[in-house]
């Protein structure tokens, strides 16, 4: 069970609302620029899976400060750490990347992205979805890793437009059983409760229809959902299969892989049970690099997969190299 105290109160309340006060004091002269920039080409690169074709979407970003962002680590050794990364060691740019499968006739979302409820560096994700050729009233299935603000957001639109009038959603039973709980709002900490009266906005209305599945579940053609609690509740990956060929979606095991992959130990401040958090990223970094598995990460940099290789006593990220064929 997780335990709720006033420090994984206010993670939790962050990473749920994902709200714009991210970009704020001293990271704003770093990144306001790239928010008012130019845009990029469209955010999508599409790859196979064996016979099933997966496509990244970019959400943008927001800005992280460091101070205080990993419990765990004095903040030379993160500066240190961004630092030999090649990024900025007063904020880290912390990327969001969901994936949509084509598989078996169908199009399947993992995570949906801030919505209109994110920093002001996100928000690309339907121009993006848009540009790589998909509809939204054409989506046949949602599936939720967690409950985080920039995972379900974008369900429901702040004036609470449902995005996919027509696809069937999914989230894990655990993660239903903790954010839907009356009885655990009323006792959270009043820092949390934006958490639980997030979920209930996103997914209240329609509550009836909202399937639940037990990690372990198939959520769709290929694709088996499986238990990586610690960051949430009921935090779930999903592993994405045909004929030899297999893709981990980590949903957020780790944060910037540059931090969290490199030191799998690292406890950033949205982990909501640390211990297991740590625990579940080592198993499934292990994992990766022991079978030389393909993985896609929510928070790595785009396109946002690769695989793991084992490096001392942490691990490194190598990215798939980037190919124009699909």
């Amino acid at each position: 069970m997780t335990t709720i105290d006033r420090r994984t109160a206010l993670a939790a309340g962050a990473a749920t609302l994902a709200a714009p006060a991210f970009l704020t004091g001293a990271t704003t002269p770093l990144f306001a620029q790239a928010a008012a920039a130019a845009a990029q080409a469209p955010g999508f690169y599409k790859y196979k899976v064996g016979d099933i074709t997966v496509t990244a979407i970019n959400d943008g970003f927001f800005a992280r400060p460091i101070d205080g962002f990993i419990r765990n680590a004095e903040l030379p050794a993160v500066q240190a750490a961004l630092g030999a990364a090649f990024l900025p060691t007063n904020a880290v740019p912390i990327p969001f990347n969901t994936l949509v499968v084509e598989t078996g006739g169908k199009v399947v979302l993992l995570d949906t992205g801030n919505g209109n409820v994110g920093a002001p560096t996100s928000g690309t994700w339907m121009s993006n979805f848009k540009a790589a050729g998909f509809d939204p009233a054409k989506v046949d299935s949602v599936v939720i890793s967690h409950f985080h603000g920039d995972h379900i957001n974008g369900l429901r639109l702040r004036d609470g437009t449902a995005v996919f009038p027509n696809a069937e959603i999914s989230v894990p039973a655990p993660e239903w059983a903790f954010w839907m709980s009356d009885e655990r709002m009323n006792a959270a900490p009043e820092a949390m409760r934006g958490g639980f009266q997030n979920a209930r906005r996103v997914f209240a209305p329609i509550a009836a229809n909202v399937k639940r599945f037990e990690p372990g579940a198939e959520v769709g053609s290929g694709i088996t959902s499986m238990a990586a609690f610690g960051h949430s509740p009921g935090h779930t990956v999903f592993v994405i299969s045909s004929g030899n060929a297999k893709l981990t979606y980590m949903a957020d095991v780790t944060n910037h892989p540059a931090l969290f992959v490199r030191n799998p130990d690292w406890s950033a401040i949205f982990d909501m049970d640390a211990d297991a958090a740590r625990a579940t990223r080592r198993k499934l970094l292990d994992m990766a690099a022991s079978e030389k598995t393909r993985v896609h990460f929510y928070h790595a940099p785009f396109p946002s997969n690769g695989f793991i290789a084992k490096d001392g006593n942490g691990f490194q990220l190598v990215p798939a190299q980037w190919t124009p064929s699909i």
